[in-house]
This record gives structure tokens, C-alpha cells and sequence, in this order.
């Protein structure tokens, strides 16, 4: 067993089964053994892969996207630049690197990075270095100016509750003691919150609940009214609602079972996005587009051509992989969806 596998065992014992989300929650932030309070996830030696780590492309275009919506909402003359979970800092680099060439967008930004990992923030102060990056812990604590947001795969990282449909109720999917390790059990519960969820769903059929999100989108949904501009824009894996058991475990780019190596392996779920934009407040949503399209209305082909340009050989079949993985609908082009939330006064963003 994992050290955290031994406490979670001990917790258990003590207070009974948990929830998943806590269960989540213990296996990703545990201040002494969690996933990511210890360890850099990322890149070829860690466990999985981002988009922005793929290729520079992606990050390019969200920092072009980020400076289009910003010169479209009348270029505010001081704004907070945000980037939730910024992993290793790549999809800000090179978005401040495609964004600063639009003039006074960088110099009117203030960037503050979401995270809580101090080994990767020390890889962002590294990879930002002379833009100023601050921290914070929370999106709560991002100073109270315009907020020009970006999130990606990080809302998939939240913890989430798992709910059975029993009947015409609910029983929750927990982690308990079996044998030697953890294993899955059930127990009854009442969620009034998903009282509309009978209408779509049968009995044994599971669905997944992730308040830290909603709150967060709430949160930001709010921002983005009391100041009339900015956006904010999620890039995820997940759906428009909510079906199915998604909990997912992975470790050295292995799918692994979630309870066998807690603390050790990288615990994610889908994102329901269709409860993200219903938590919005008073911003709008965009419509919810996959990541393939998205893209290539941002203009990758072209810039895929352009820097196909100057390869050859393994360079240029690299490049060809990288554009084709981000957006080809059989890779991520069609599981990675994107979300965008902007102030009611406003015009739908670019790609949406």
C-alpha cells in the first residue's frame, strides 16, 4: 500500500466510507503524499501529456484569442490575465509571447497564476520569467479588475461526487475498506439537486456531480458582469451533461485502477459542461464547441503551415502529428470541448 493508501485506510476506520470527491481531494492535495502537491505530472516523464505541451500552436492561438476579445472590449487599460492549474507555464508563455505582439495588451496585464503545486510553480516562475507572475490559491483571490481567463484541463482535476440512481432516488458511490485495500461501496443519500435528473436517467445509471466547479464558474461568471469586460475560456475533456462512470486513474500515460496507488497516480472525471454554463450568473455562455473546431476557426492549419515551412525529416512528421492530435476528431478534437463565458453586453468570442 501507498503511504496515502494507509492514512485513507486509517481515515476510514475512523469516520466511515468517503465520499469520492474526498477521496479525490486526499489523493490530489494531500500536503505530504498528494499527486500533485509532490511531484511534476507532466510531459514524457511524468504521467500525461497537455496541449500545450504538444505543440506551441495551442498556446499561440489562446493568447491571439485572449488579445482579439481584449482589444474587442475596448482594450481596458489595466486587467488581470488568469490562468487556472497553469501545469508547467507553456500555454502562457507562448500565449504572452503571440499576445504581446498586439500592442499595450502585455503591458496593461497583470498575471496571476491559480496553483497550488510549489513545484510547479516554481517550473512557471522559470518559464514566465520577466512578465511578473504572482500567485494565488484560489480564483477568489484574483485581484477584483477585468479578468481575462483561461483554464485548461483543469476543472477535470476537481473532485467530484458519484451518484447511483436507485428508484426515484439516489445512493452515493463511496470508497470504503475491502480486504487488504480500498474498494467501492454505496449508501443511501438525499440530493434534491438532482431531482431533474429522474427525467433522464434509469435506475443503476450513474451521474457525477462537481460543486468546486460550479462555484468557480459562478464566481467568475459574476466578475466578468460587475466589470462588462473580459472572458473567461475553459478547454476540458468531458460533455454537455453528466452520464456514466468517468473517474479515471493515470500513471506513467497508463489507464490504472483509481484506488489501487493512491497519491501516485493522476485522478481525473469528465467535465460537465452543461452544469459549468449553467452556473454562469449573470454572464453568457458561448455555445459549447469541440476543441477541433475551435481551433482550426482560430486559424491552426494556417499557422501549422507556416511553421511546416522551415522542417523537414522527423521535425516535420512531429509537427504533422502535433496539429493532428489537437484537432482531429478521433484524438482530442472531439472530446476536448471549449467553453466561454463573457459579459451579457457583449459579443459572442472568437471561435464560438
Amino acid at each position: 500500500m501507498t503511504p496515502l493508501a494507509e492514512r485513507l485506510r486509517a481515515r476510514i476506520e475512523a469516520e466511515g466510507p468517503l465520499g469520492v470527491d474526498a477521496f479525490m481531494a486526499a489523493c490530489l492535495t494531500d500536503p505530504d503524499h498528494g499527486y500533485y502537491t509532490t511531484r511534476d505530472p507532466l510531459g514524457a516523464g511524468g504521467d500525461f501529456i497537455t496541449a500545450p505541451e504538444i505543440s506551441q500552436m495551442f498556446g499561440e492561438l489562446v493568447g491571439l484569442w485572449l488579445a482579439q476579445v481584449w482589444v474587442d472590449h475596448g482594450a481596458p487599460g489595466a486587467f488581470v490575465l488568469a490562468e487556472l492549474g497553469p501545469g508547467r507555464g507553456t500555454l502562457m508563455a507562448d500565449a504572452l509571447r503571440a499576445a504581446g505582439k498586439v500592442p499595450g495588451f502585455a503591458q496593461a496585464a497583470q498575471l496571476v497564476l491559480v496553483e497550488a503545486s510549489a513545484p510547479l510553480r516554481a517550473m512557471q516562475a522559470e518559464a514566465l520569467e520577466g512578465y511578473a507572475p504572482r500567485w494565488v490559491d484560489s480564483p477568489e483571490a484574483l485581484p477584483d479588475l477585468p479578468l481575462f481567463l483561461v483554464a485548461n484541463e483543469f476543472f477535470d482535476a476537481l473532485p467530484v461526487r458519484q451518484f447511483i440512481r436507485a428508484g426515484e432516488g439516489w445512493h452515493e458511490r463511496c470508497v470504503g475498506i475491502e480486504g487488504a485495500g480500498l474498494g467501492f461501496t454505496t449508501r443511501p443519500a438525499q440530493v434534491p439537486e438532482l431531482d431533474y435528473r429522474l427525467g433522464d436517467t434509469e435506475p443503476g445509471e450513474m451521474v457525477e456531480t462537481c460543486a468546486p466547479a460550479t462555484a468557480i464558474l459562478g464566481e467568475i461568471g459574476r466578475r466578468l458582469a460587475r466589470h462588462r469586460a473580459g472572458a473567461a475560456l475553459v478547454i476540458d475533456y468531458g460533455a454537455a451533461i453528466s452520464r456514466g462512470d468517468t473517474l479515471q486513474a493515470l500513471k506513467a500515460h497508463e489507464m490504472v485502477d483509481p484506488l489501487a496507488t493512491p497519491g501516485e497516480a493522476d485522478l481525473t472525471a469528465h467535465v460537465d459542461f452543461g452544469a459549468l454554463a449553467a452556473a454562469r450568473g449573470p454572464a453568457e455562455a458561448a455555445p459549447l464547441t469541440p476543441q477541433g473546431v475551435f481551433l482550426e476557426r482560430l486559424g491552426i492549419t494556417q499557422r501549422a503551415q507556416a511553421l511546416a515551412g522551415g522542417l523537414e525529416g522527423a521535425a516535420l512528421e512531429s509537427h504533422i502529428a502535433a496539429h493532428r492530435r489537437l484537432t482531429h476528431p478521433e484524438e482530442m478534437g472531439r472530446l476536448f470541448k471549449c467553453l466561454a463565458l463573457h459579459p451579457a453586453s457583449t459579443a459572442t468570442p472568437p471561435g464560438f
